[in-house]
């Protein structure tokens, strides 16, 4: 793989509802011999939320990381809005269990430029009876939505969420993804979303990318929506959002190895 320098340029700030946020093109990265990712094309639109799938090993979290800046890639193109404002909630949060520390206090200490109150965040995210409670007395939902409320207190044009339902009951689930769903409809943030839930996220979902090392398709849930093979591919546990005929096959290290 022909290895250079990827570039990141950055765009005037743009507000208006469809304005590219980030665009990559031809991203690849490779680490100890092994390809991640390939050739990778994505764009995160204002106003849009794109749901991210693909297999374990597919260089979802890699692809995420790139995104937020905080690892580069071998080669292709970052383009990323100036200014751009970006709130993240990772799949998994490890604390100190021997450091006290006050829901308030975390959202407080948030990486963001604060943009509202700490109280109005959570409020947002449905926890704001939590302010004075201690982190480590949360259950696995109203984790979740702390660390929404914290990726949201700096009311960001992007909000990246890893798993935001993981270790959430169903109604748990439904209510999260509905509140992701409605701040995005009010402030016309764009959302990409890395979730394997597909049945609670298709509704709220304008756009699916399927990335297994590179993206093998993307477009609109609607389309496939009542299609028997997804229907079929998904009550039986595999992850699939559409019919896609791939003409190729990956060998172990994620090259495409087969053509048609």
């Amino acid at each position: 793989m022909a290895k250079s320098t990827a570039t990141m340029s950055n765009m005037p700030p743009i507000n208006r509802v469809g304005a590219e946020l980030i665009s990559a093109t031809d991203l690849s990265y490779a680490r100890g011999g092994r390809i991640i990712l390939q050739q990778v094309d994505i764009s995160l639109c204002r106003g849009e939320i794109v749901t991210l799938i693909g297999p374990n090993g597919a260089g979802k979290s890699t692809l995420v990381r790139i995104l937020l800046g905080l690892c580069q890639a071998d080669s292709g193109q970052l383009t990323r809005q100036r200014a751009l404002r970006t709130g993240y909630v990772p799949q998994m949060l490890k604390m100190d269990p021997g450091m006290p520390i006050t829901v308030q206090r975390f959202v407080d200490l948030s990486p963001y430029q604060r943009d509202m109150a700490v109280i109005d965040a959570l409020a947002l995210a449905g926890v704001a009876d939590l302010v004075r409670y201690s982190m480590h007395h949360l259950s696995g939902g109203e984790l979740r939505r702390v660390l929404l409320a914290r990726a949201l207190v700096g009311n960001p044009d992007l909000l990246i969420l890893d798993e935001p339902a993981a270790g959430v009951d169903i109604t748990g689930q439904q209510e999260i993804y509905s509140m992701i769903k409605a701040f995005h409809q009010q402030y016309q943030t764009g959302v990409l979303l890395v979730s394997h839930d597909l049945h609670l996220v298709m509704a709220a979902t304008d756009r699916v990318v399927c990335l297994n090392q590179h993206v093998c398709c993307q477009g609109s849930p609607d389309a496939v929506r009542d299609n028997a093979a997804y229907l079929e591919l998904f009550n039986a546990g595999e992850l699939a959002v559409y019919t896609h005929h791939h003409d190729h096959r990956h060998g172990i290290d994620g090259r495409v190895v087969h053509k048609g």
